[in-house]
């Protein structure tokens, strides 16, 4: 399979076999597409000559992969809810700002315990394990947040085997002393941001109801500048409401911040869910952005953007990719009372409790439903150049927006696919810079 598309007046194949990237010119990309071609013989010589050479070199209509997914009843990970309270309310937020549709109410440090024993038990030959500490606002339970990096550490090393850490906060109740601690024991931090002061609090407001950008951007900005060369991102969501997100982003960059995700909202509220209709201005938004993405690297100022990222030679392996995300299978998340999840957009969701941590066994139905969900099973797939690095969407938001876990929601997909071909382009002038 190939995909052959332009951005601006630059023409691309992309083999999907090979996974290789070519620039050609409009007369190779027409006669690909199976367009009609108005070029002398001369042209069309050349064009049907580069493209005989592609083929014989195997980058051009390259057999599929006959890599299967890898799968492992080894656990890796695990979502720890520490906090099912929240001391925002962001009118988009998923978990129902926070309580899950259900009380408030904060983790044990026994519960936390149990989920590592949990963890500890079942990750099989695995050396490195993973924990997100996860809320609504983890820092509303710091105190366990600390006694389970402490105890997890502890643990993993009498069996040869190491955590990394990682935290998602909104940066309310930010301080030094959390600063340090995170500087000292998270892989990666996550810090919710949405761009403009009047973009953010639209929807990111505290419990009296204010907007709480002035609130957080300061402790933000100073958690960044002590973090050094270790892992963050801030995370923005743009909405209905702000289609021009390019500007969030930009915003973001100009403040200091070099790590930026900005992800589409996931809701059902009418005036900031994403429509089909908004999508052609999405679409020329990324490009917006794309543009000055790439006029920004090229002048010593980029940045990085998390969904123009890819690496179509050394990335994760195919076999990985083909095996879609490890939700239900090996990863899982933990809610207050111990109940297991097969990620935190599942939780509380009673049709997928999976167990609990003090009981230690799973509901192996469920499991193997996640088990056997892989980019083969998401028939829609297959004729999608996108595939092998979406690698078929995410499992919640197929079944939240279509009832089934294999089928792949598609404004999703929309999006994915402008966005790999915006990250396509960024890595085709970035080979062209260096050249």
């Amino acid at each position: 399979m190939r995909h052959v598309f332009s951005y601006h007046e630059k023409y691309y194949i992309y083999d999907v076999g090979s996974g290789s990237l070519h620039e050609c010119d409009e007369a190779t990309a027409k006669l690909l597409s199976g367009e009609p071609v108005c070029i002398g013989s001369g042209e069309l010589s050349s064009a049907v000559s580069g493209i005989r050479a592609l083929r014989d070199a195997g980058l051009l209509d390259a057999p599929e992969t006959a890599v299967r997914p890898v799968k492992s009843h080894d656990i890796k990970a695990l979502c720890l809810h520490v906090s099912h309270d929240c001391n925002l309310r962001c009118r988009y937020c998923f978990a129902d700002e926070g309580a899950y549709h259900s009380a408030r109410e904060v983790m044990s440090f026994e519960t936390a315990k149990a989920a590592i024993d949990f963890l500890l038990r079942n990750s099989g030959t695995r050396q490195v394990l993973e924990v997100d500490f996860f809320g609504g606002e983890p820092l509303m339970n710091l105190g366990v947040v600390k006694e389970t990096v402490y105890y997890a550490k502890r643990e993993a090393a009498k069996l040869g085997k190491k955590f990394l850490f990682t935290t998602t906060t909104n940066g309310l109740l930010l301080d030094d002393e959390t600063i340090e601690f995170f500087n000292e024991e998270m892989e990666n931090v996550v810090l919710s941001l949405d761009g403009r002061k009047e973009v953010h609090d639209a929807v990111r407001k505290t419990v009296s109801g204010k907007g709480s950008f002035d609130a957080v951007i300061g402790k933000i900005k100073k958690f960044v500048k002590a973090r050094g060369d270790k892992h963050y991102y801030v995370r923005g969501t743009f909405t209905a409401n702000n289609l021009d997100f390019s500007k969030d982003v930009l915003f973001l960059a100009d403040n200091g911040f070099d790590s930026i995700s900005m992800e589409p909202v996931v809701t059902d509220l009418d005036d900031l869910q994403i429509k089909e209709e908004h999508l052609p201005v999405i679409e020329r938004e990324y490009e917006t952005l794309c543009d000055e993405y790439v006029k920004r690297e090229r002048e010593g100022r980029g940045f990085l953007f998390f969904h123009f990222q890819i690496d179509l030679e050394g990335g994760p392996c195919l076999a990985k990719r083909v095996s879609a995300c490890g939700a239900g299978n090996e990863y899982f998340s933990v809610v207050p009372c111990g109940d297991i999840y097969p990620c935190h957009q599942f939780a509380g969701d009673k049709d997928f409790c999976m167990g609990n941590v003090f009981e230690g066994v799973l509901d192996e139905t469920i499991r193997d439903k996640f088990a056997a969900s892989s980019l083969f099973t998401r028939e829609k797939c297959g004729d999608c150049f996108a595939k092998y690095i979406c690698s078929g969407g995410c499992s919640a938001n197929n079944y939240h927006f279509t009832g089934d876990i294999n089928k792949p929601y598609e404004m999703t997909c929309a999006m994915m696919k402008k966005r790999i071909e915006c990250a396509m382009h960024v890595l085709a002038m970035r080979k062209s810079s260096e050249n």
